[in-house]
């Protein structure tokens, strides 16, 4: 028992030494850190998706418009001049761009010794002199009567981004009534048709059509090309839609249909009728 009594003495002892400073040695003492948390790896960033959500959402790019530019305003892109077979009219034009895709027609040096009043107007397909004119076509512009000197200039406009395919200019009789006048100066009777040589400068487009070959649904041909090998004209075959003509010429519907305004239908709902024919040529417009 006396034994036992020491010990336990001298444990006691031992032990506030230790918690008061005496010869014991403290266990050295642990800080607890926070377990690192790895920071997220960002994800790879694909095209089409937005990041930072639970769930991927699409972004959606909206197609772009379709535009073609102008040529710049100020720009001659015909010229000529006109005398009738007689030797009875004479006149000058120019065809001047506006500089927002339409033009004006400027004629000057009007003379005319016919007794009926004349005007001029562009179309496609060449009449003859005689003839009665039935179509008066685009730009459609009064000239005068009679002169005894040079009549003052005058202009028409011509509301179209592509006159080039207009290549007559027809001078016809404009008289209200053939009472009392030859049958020859009656009224739309042709008295001149020239040939108009244009120059209108490529326009730039960002609508690039490209076929990349027939298949189901787009099987029509390509009539024809550009200057520089693009697909300008494309018959439509039994069964095609828009949609997949304009995937097969790797453009939008919105595209097809801006390129072909008189397509049938609305609201981008247009459809398509077999045999006809497509323009795929932004600079025709």
């Amino acid at each position: 028992m006396a034994a036992a009594g020491v010990a336990v003495t001298v444990l006691a002892v031992l032990t506030g030494c230790a918690l008061f400073g005496g010869a014991g040695h403290p266990s050295p003492a642990r800080t607890r850190h926070a377990t690192p948390t790895p920071s997220p790896t960002p994800s790879a960033i694909r095209p089409g998706v937005a990041i930072g959500s639970a769930t991927p959402t699409p972004v959606i790019t909206p197609t772009p418009i379709p535009t073609i530019t102008s040529v710049p305003k100020g720009t001659v892109v015909a010229e000529g001049d006109v005398a009738s077979p007689k030797g009875s009219i004479h006149f000058h034009y120019r065809m001047i761009a506006d500089g927002d895709n339409t033009y004006t027609a400027e004629y000057s040096h009007f003379t005319s010794t016919v007794p009926v009043p004349v005007s001029v107007t562009l179309i496609d397909i060449p009449p003859r002199v005689g003839d009665g004119l039935t179509y008066h076509g685009i730009g459609d512009h009064p000239l005068g009567g009679p002169t005894r000197s040079t009549a003052p200039a005058s202009s028409a406009s011509l509301d179209l981004g592509q006159p080039s395919y207009l290549s007559t200019l027809v001078t016809y009789s404009s008289v209200a009534s053939a009472d009392g006048v030859p049958v020859e100066l009656g009224p739309n009777k042709v008295l001149a048709v020239d040939t108009v040589h244009w120059s209108v400068p490529v326009r730039q487009s960002n609508v690039h059509p490209v076929d990349s070959g027939a298949r189901q649904f787009a099987a029509g041909s390509v009539t024809s090309r550009t200057a520089g090998g693009a697909p300008r004209g494309y018959l439509v075959a039994q069964g095609d839609t828009t949609t997949i003509v304009a995937q097969r010429f790797g453009i939008s519907v919105e595209d097809l249909i801006w390129l072909n305004p008189d397509l049938p239908g609305d609201g981008g709902n247009q459809y398509l009728y077999t045999s006809t024919k497509l323009n795929l040529d932004p600079d025709s417009l």
